[in-house]
């Protein structure tokens, strides 16, 4: 901001604001108490957008574009969230009710799949209601604190679910590697302190990351082309120059990444070894079977992450990386359940078992 008085009458002060900075309210209370003569400003906080010479500064509210603004097909794209949505909530609940229910199934392993669970879910309720409601709504506006809290969310149960799946593999490590030492080392409380140090770390890597991002001020054209509040768009509208807040982003989100991708790439180094030792190759099988859902589910997350994040900047599309958030947001919670519950043995006997003493509990 710079300010330019001319020598006379003190209400011909022009003030010249530049568009990618905020604006100083209290030097117009300063200029309107010596002339009386200052503009006017609307009566809004510091957050709130509003013009000065044809300059947008601040915004409040932001606009979803979406996936489509034909009608039919947002009423399809409606339906087939929906349905998405309930088979998510119900079965993760499910899964979640039968690992606590069946003795068979309290074992670290389910125990970290049953806190994958509730992560997918949250992970869905986070970004697929948004979703429904735009389908059906016309103006698809969210607002700045809406966006803010969307995007928190999101990145903590992302960051939360990076940790959980390194936790996964050390089990699968400890599993197959040192089998005697198996249950001397999984014990109850260890399992327990991986999870909650899994949420607390990707709590505090959230609050550096949403921190540091709405700390930029966004000006310009408010419309998002995406389905939800991502890095990409947002730094798109930032009226300041990005390279400080690009800096600290790859520090947090790279060192998150590269910590967990390294324990699950030691964890499966050493597995792979293990199992190349094995003599019987029904062994083998057997224990590389009991990996597979977690490298299908590491594979599907970190790739759509990678995939999303680390192209460059040249390469992104509004269309293209809509396709790639929906397996992030919509694909992999489904995926999850699906090798979890209807590929595992373990889970669809304890399904029998269950349903069995439902009908018949003599």
């Amino acid at each position: 901001m710079w300010l330019q008085r001319p020598f006379g009458n003190v209400s011909s002060l022009c003030i010249k604001l530049q568009h990618k900075s905020s604006v100083s309210i209290e030097y117009i209370r300063i200029f309107k108490s010596v002339s009386g003569n200052a503009p006017s400003l609307p009566q809004t906080t510091a957050m709130e957008s509003w013009e000065w010479g044809g300059n947008v500064t601040l915004m409040t509210e932001f606009v979803l574009v979406g996936f489509t603004i034909v009608p039919r097909l947002r009423v399809t794209f409606f339906v087939l969230f929906l349905f998405s949505y309930i088979l998510t909530l119900m079965g993760n609940v499910s899964l979640m009710t039968l690992i606590f229910l069946e003795s068979r199934l309290h074992t670290p392993m389910y125990f970290f799949v049953g806190n994958l669970s509730l992560l997918d879910m949250w992970y869905s309720t986070v970004y697929i209601p948004r979703i429904l409601t735009d389908c059906m709504s016309k103006s698809n506006v969210i607002s700045y604190a809406g966006c803010a809290a969307q995007f928190f969310f999101s990145t903590c149960l992302c960051f939360t679910e990076c940790y959980l799946l390194a936790a996964m593999a050390y089990d699968r490590y400890a599993a197959i590697c040192n089998p005697l030492l198996y249950s001397l080392t999984m014990t109850r409380k260890f399992c327990i302190q991986l999870v909650a140090g899994s949420y607390v770390t990707g709590f505090a890597s959230d609050i550096i990351h949403t921190g540091n991002t709405f700390c930029l001020h966004f000006c310009g054209d408010n419309r998002i082309n995406h389905f939800f509040c991502d890095v990409p768009p947002l730094m798109k509208m930032a009226c300041e120059n990005t390279q400080g807040y690009q800096l600290i982003l790859s520090a947090a989100v790279g060192s998150n990444v590269v910590a967990t991708t390294t324990l699950i790439l030691g964890s499966y180094t050493g597995i792979v070894v293990a199992i190349l030792h094995i003599r019987s190759a029904s062994s083998r099988h057997k224990a590389f079977s009991t990996c597979s859902a977690h490298l299908i589910s590491v594979s599907l997350f970190y790739g759509s992450l990678l995939f999303m994040y680390l192209q460059p900047s040249s390469l992104h599309t509004p269309d293209r990386d809509k396709v790639t958030a929906l397996f992030c947001t919509v694909v992999n919670p489904l995926v999850n359940l699906m090798i979890y519950s209807l590929r595992n043995k373990d889970v669809k006997d304890a399904f029998r078992t269950a349903v069995r003493r439902t009908i018949a509990p003599g």
